[in-house]
């Protein structure tokens, strides 16, 4: 495994923080995690190329395992070898449940 696990909270305390949301886009649209991108998993294969490359990417869906799947996928692309990636366990339904906020929209912010 070339990626790691983080939990809701551990990604409500950073700041700044570069979040890709692989739900699908009307997922994404009724509420997201503020600033993430939306990068469905359906398409990752032929649109992983536009994700910007960075040195820790946090990896989001519903519940963890759509996530668990892209980072997969996207730490095995040489274009992310600096790159880690995060798997948010719980998802954007332990983000509500925990109280965090979220927007709606196919906007990340």
């Amino acid at each position: 495994m070339n990626w790691t696990e983080a939990t809701v909270a551990d990604l409500a305390n950073l700041e700044g923080a570069y979040i890709i949301d692989v739900r699908e886009s009307s997922e994404y649209t009724e509420g997201h995690i503020p600033n993430a991108v939306n990068v469905p998993l359906s398409g990752l294969t032929e649109s992983f190329e536009f994700i910007d490359t960075q040195d820790v990417v946090y990896v989001v869906c519903q519940v963890g395992g759509r996530s668990a799947r892209a980072c997969e996928f996207l730490s095995q692309q040489t274009r992310f070898d600096n790159s880690q990636f995060i798997n948010v366990l719980g998802g954007t339904a332990a983000w509500i449940i925990e109280g965090n906020e979220v927007v709606s929209g196919d906007q990340p912010a």
